[in-house]
């Protein structure tokens, strides 16, 4: 009985440990967090990454993230931005330009919830 419970006890804490690194598919762009809590952006590491929590610290159903890819696997230097709020995602994206005279190129993108 002790070693059924057991195991019941590690199957579910699995579950609920694999379950809580959700990926976001947005558009092309798919968005996926690590065990260690590192932003990854179509498998590639983000160089930086910042979390704003938008109502209480903690609330990951509310929260900001802003994150840097510079340079992508195909030369350039983008910035997303992750927001999650009311029960809906999107992630913005932006091509960053050495030149600010030329117009910026951004993106949105409605996210859905993908396993991992």
């Amino acid at each position: 009985m002790k070693s059924t419970s057991l195991l019941l006890f590690i199957i579910l804490f699995i579950k609920s440990i694999s379950t809580s690194f959700a990926a976001f598919q947005c558009g092309s762009y798919l968005l996926s967090v690590d065990e260690r809590g590192y932003a990854f952006i179509n498998k590639e590491e983000t160089t930086s990454q910042k979390i704003i929590f938008l109502k209480d610290y903690g609330d990951y159903a509310n929260m900001a993230m802003d994150m840097g890819l510079m340079p992508a696997s195909d030369g350039n230097n983008y910035g997303f931005e992750f927001v999650k709020r009311n029960g809906k995602a999107f992630l913005n994206v932006q091509l960053l330009q050495a030149n600010m005279d030329i117009p910026p190129i951004i993106g949105s993108f409605p996210c859905k919830k993908v396993p991992d």
